[in-house]
């Protein structure tokens, strides 16, 4: 039986929503003279849309956007205009985690760590672009343990993007695993739906923009993974008869997927 332990990117591993994405959309823009800066309030809306392109191409139907910047009339014009604006987002944000403006969040790092002592698969699975997800993986993890890491799966290798199960399938089916052996670490409601839908469990680790969120369908829901001499992590919601005391370890990691089968 090969159990496997699947991380979200952004907002999981670090986060580079607030950290990375946001300050790179907004410096991009600054770069190309457009009088537009998203604020952390108008972030956290966004960042419900699956997809950093997809996210600015619906500005084209903003009112305050248009107010200073001027559409194309083609829908192929403004996607086209966005996928360069996106380019140089992306060139943008992985200088910030090269520079280490993107520390892992608590636990991630040390949970995937155990998980492989323990002989679990790991992999990541986003709706971010690849280079991306890879360079915040490296940077988390370190080349030693990201390169133990049996795939990455990113956004732009699906069609459709999280809430979709795309991502996910294509993990279960390039890996060979059964979805009722795997676990998926998320942060919002649109990657617990994502992998809910593919028939996998899910504990969430919410941060500052997605708190609020609903996770009523998460079997754990934590403030963080936490660390046994750094942040704590705290049980906010759970349906398993894990146990976290002040981080959580592959043994509660294991009590979450045996209760989510029963």
């Amino acid at each position: 039986m090969t159990r496997a332990l699947i991380f979200d990117c952004d907002g999981v591993l670090a986060d580079t929503e607030r950290d990375g994405h946001l300050v790179a959309f907004n410096q991009m823009w600054h770069e190309q003279g457009v009088n537009w800066q998203w604020s952390l309030a108008q972030y956290a809306e966004k960042v419900k849309i699956g997809g950093g392109k997809e996210r600015m191409f619906s500005l084209g139907q903003d009112d305050d956007f248009r107010a200073v910047y001027k559409v194309p009339g083609s829908e192929e014009e403004w996607w086209n205009t966005v996928a360069g604006w996106h380019k140089r987002k992306s060139e943008i944000y992985k200088e910030l985690v090269a520079l280490g403006a993107l520390p892992g969040r608590p636990g991630v790092k040390r949970l995937a760590e155990e998980a492989l002592a323990q002989g679990w698969t790991l992999a990541v699975c986003s709706t971010s672009a690849l280079s991306s997800v890879q360079a915040v993986l490296f940077h988390v993890m370190g080349e030693e343990t990201a390169s133990k890491f049996a795939g990455v799966f990113a956004g732009d290798m699906v069609k459709a993007k999280k809430p979709a199960p795309d991502v996910y399938n294509l993990a279960a089916e390039k890996l060979n695993l059964d979805p009722a052996n795997c676990v998926v670490v998320e942060d919002s409601r649109n990657g617990l739906l994502a992998a809910v839908a593919a028939r996998m469990t899910c504990i969430i680790t919410c941060n500052e923009l997605t708190k609020n969120e609903d996770f009523s369908e998460a079997a754990i829901v934590l403030s963080s993974l936490g660390d046994p001499d750094g942040e704590p992590a705290v049980v906010i919601q759970n349906r398993t008869e894990a146990k976290p005391a002040g981080y959580f370890s592959v043994n509660d990691l294991e009590k979450v997927l045996a209760s989510n089968k029963r």
